[in-house]
């Protein structure tokens, strides 16, 4: 089973980022993204890589990000 961590702060972001980790993205309760990395963040806007060419704009204020590890 897999543990999710939400991710909140620039740091948590940056992490993330750095370790290429694997995430969820939640909007409005529902999952709208899955199993992608952040390529890149700002205090707006992160974008998630599911796939080569497959690059996904979500903002940060309406959606919740969390970081899915395997235990």
């Amino acid at each position: 089973m897999a543990q999710s961590i939400r991710l909140l702060t620039d740091p948590e972001f940056e992490e993330a980022m750095q370790r290429q980790a694997r995430l969820r993205v939640f909007k409005n309760d529902h999952i709208i993204d899955s199993n992608g990395i952040i390529v890149r963040f700002d205090n707006r806007t992160v974008v998630v890589q599911s796939g080569i060419g497959d690059l996904a704009y979500h903002a940060r204020e309406e959606c919740e990000f969390f970081e899915v590890k395997k235990r």
